[in-house]
């Protein structure tokens, strides 16, 4: 992060220490959906990218039934899903049934730039599928620097998902949504330290990042310290691994990748969360089958992210399964991201992008961004069971996958991988990526969740 200009180019990039999101954003104009590139989010080493990897516009149904609202949702497979196919697929719902849903809990939100219409988006969400309010805490604590249209726009989109879907998982946890000045690394990072040193709440959730060889040494170093403090208090942290699979954005802010796991995803103290296309009913939710999220012969570079660090030695949470002392290897879990196959989410959309005077739509959101918030909520789930805060569940999730009862707590994604290839002319060489097998991978690390067995065995004392 060095430079503070913002430049434009095919994909968004924007960098930080932020591992989310999007590199080929693909939206749609008031009438019919349109490909087109977006603003990148910055420079070299300049800013992170924000996670909405794609985006299309949706309408909802002349005459909805129950939680079924959108079409996209009555296709085979289904092309996207609401809060409650998800809750069904990942074995939520028993939860929220027998009382546990958040209450008592705060999840914590670090995003860029935020949403200006944040608030009724997310009442309208919440009504759509008959979910209660939240308690929403914005804190803007260094202002909000002005950016462009586009790089505003992903943010927001990036901001609603996050805030929305933690909701969905945790749905009486109070959001606390912290919004950075700008995506530039450094302000990242002063947002994260923001959260941590004033302990506003359990579990952070990072849909953001940059290839590892991006991010300037001082801030590196700043965020790694950041994270430090934050396991200390028994904070637990998340982040999204990243959507050009075992590659990342050209740190000159290029339209060319390189092979790089993501960070702040790399590092020890976080729990890296990679993606998948869920293939669930789309409107009893239930479960059929997952495998490693690449969708980059359709889309274009988009995949999850995964493979080994250049920055971090082996955590000896992963001596059982890495094999390398020297390497750090991501993710660590896995959740749903296809583009075919993504959540419904409701954002703010300028005219610029939707035509018109701009103004509130649902889109269907694909991306490892998805993915991190509802890990997130999934904690605070677990921390409202066990009474205090379970803090870093990396040795915990370990623990579990390496024993002889993984399957309860694990959908295990045992086929695809993220390497990264290209569509049409002069778009770049493919980069090899890493295979999904049986037990822990570099493509889905443990897989997903089953949140009715594994949300309490987290809680229970003497797990780790």
């Amino acid at each position: 992060m060095k430079g503070e200009t913002l430049r434009t180019r095919k994909t968004w990039a924007t960098r930080l220490g932020l591992l989310a999101v999007v590199v080929l954003l693909v939206v749609a104009s008031a009438a019919t959906a349109q490909r087109s590139s977006a603003a990148q989010h910055g420079v070299m080493q300049a800013a992170v990218q924000g996670h909405p990897r794609y985006m299309e516009r949706i309408n909802e149904i002349a005459n909805p039934s129950g939680s079924v609202h959108f079409g996209c949702q009555l296709t085979s497979p289904p092309l996207c899903y609401g809060p409650d196919q998800i809750r069904a697929a990942y074995s939520v719902q028993p939860l929220l049934d027998s009382g546990t849903n958040g209450a008592g809990r705060k999840i914590v939100i670090v995003d860029a730039y935020g949403s200006p219409t944040l608030a009724n988006d997310l009442h309208t969400w919440d009504t759509v599928w008959g979910v209660p309010d939240p308690v929403l805490d914005v804190r803007t604590p260094f202002g909000i620097d002005s950016t462009s249209v586009g790089n505003a726009f992903g943010w927001g989109v990036e901001t609603s998902l996050d805030v929305e879907w933690a909701h969905a998982i945790a749905p009486a946890a109070k959001i606390v949504l912290v919004v950075a000045k700008s995506n530039n690394d450094a302000d990242i990072v002063n947002a994260l330290q923001y959260a941590v040193d004033n302990d506003l709440g359990d579990v952070i959730s990072m849909s953001f990042g940059e290839g590892e060889s991006c991010m300037a040494a001082a801030d590196l170093a700043k965020q790694h310290a950041v994270f430090e403090t934050a396991k200390a208090k028994n904070i637990t942290l998340f982040a999204s691994s990243g959507d050009q699979g075992s590659a990342q954005p050209a740190c000159d802010g290029s339209p060319s990748f390189f092979l790089s796991a993501s960070t702040p995803a790399t590092d020890p103290n976080v729990t890296a969360v990679g993606g998948t296309n869920l293939i669930a009913d789309g409107v009893s939710g239930a479960y059929m089958s997952e495998t490693t999220w690449n969708e980059t012969a359709i889309f274009g570079p988009a995949a999850t992210g995964g493979g080994l660090s250049i920055l971090f030695k082996r955590p000896d949470y992963q001596a059982p399964v890495v094999k390398d002392s020297h390497v750090r290897e991501v993710p660590d879990v896995a959740y749903n991201a296809g583009i075919n196959g993504g959540v419904i989410v409701r954002a703010f959309c300028p005219g610029a992008v939707c035509g018109g005077g701009g103004g509130s739509v649902y889109f269907r959101v694909g991306g490892t961004s998805a993915g991190s918030p509802q890990w997130a909520g999934l904690i605070a789930l677990a921390d409202q069971i066990a009474g205090n805060r379970v803090g870093d569940v990396n040795k915990t999730l370990y623990h579990f996958g390496k024993g002889g009862n993984a399957s309860a707590y694990f959908h295990d994604v045992t086929t695809g991988n993220n390497g990264l290839i290209f569509v049409g002319p002069g778009t770049g060489t493919p980069i090899a990526g890493f295979s999904a097998g049986s037990g822990y991978d570099a493509a889905t690390g443990w897989g997903t969740p089953i949140a009715s067995t594994l949300v309490p065995a987290i809680a229970k004392p003497g797990n780790d």
